[in-house]
């Protein structure tokens, strides 16, 4: 089974130079892509992106939406893949892209996928990683590791467009998952929760709600099962204000 990709969308957060994403539209149409959403600002040079795109991916390049916030552009994803060459053990755990395109392949099928990028010259912070379902780091040379970003994104879209899920019919497709917006209301209940129960640290709330997230992540919940969660939190949280008063 081949990725669909018209539910695969690129999405930039906070972008510096026009032609990058006149050369990322350029990549997208060859892999079969055209949905790109771009965080931040609208305020770049239509000429400068035509040059880098050609002419045959003007069509991308005028269904490119703006978004002022990360959390408005990805609120009605099912499934977000956010990309890093930064390591660390709070912004991961890490895949490669040839093994996450294959999941990918699967997802797509019956859910909204985004492929976020950060800026050119810090990349995603953990602040957007903690939005992802899993993030992808580009293998590289060791001594120099930054890649261009329109050549990242090329990469990841080769991979995807190559791919092949191991599903072998629609109806064996990962089912529709939780939109990223209900998965954040979800996630600020048990982190309201949590710290009325001081379960959470009140200094580093962030440390154990990543733990969470990952967990959930790997779970990939269901819109209803989401539901499900919200509505424990609630009772639970009315019922340690009954205990305290």
């Amino acid at each position: 089974m081949k990725a669909k990709t018209k539910n695969i969308s690129i999405v930039l957060y906070k972008p510096k130079y026009a032609g990058n994403i006149g050369s990322i539209a350029r990549a997208a149409k060859n892999m079969g892509i055209s949905n790109i959403l771009v965080v931040g600002t609208a305020d770049f040079d239509r000429e400068a992106m035509q040059q880098r795109s050609t002419h045959l991916a003007s069509d991308v390049l005028d269904s490119i939406q703006y978004f002022e916030s990360i959390e408005e552009a990805l609120g009605n994803f099912n499934y977000i893949v956010g990309t890093t060459a930064r390591l660390g053990k709070a912004r991961g755990p890490f895949i490669a892209p040839r093994a996450v395109a294959k999941d990918i392949a699967d997802i797509s099928q019956k859910n909204k996928v985004a492929l976020l990028f950060g800026p050119e010259d810090t990349g995603l912070a953990n602040e957007e990683l903690r939005l992802c379902h899993a993030v992808v780091t580009i293998p590289t040379s060791r001594e120099f590791t930054s890649l261009n970003l329109s050549h990242a994104v090329m990469i990841l879209c080769y991979e995807i467009f190559t791919a092949t899920s191991a599903a072998t019919t629609i109806a064996t497709a990962t089912p529709k998952l939780a939109l990223s917006y209900e998965l954040e209301g979800m996630y600020g209940q048990i982190k309201t929760l949590l710290a009325d129960i001081e379960f959470l640290n009140p200094e580093n709330p962030e440390y154990w709600m990543m733990h969470l997230r990952r967990f959930f992540s790997r779970a990939g919940l269901l819109s209803r099962e989401a539901g499900i969660i919200r509505g424990i939190c609630r009772k639970l949280s009315r019922y340690a204000q009954h205990k305290n008063t």
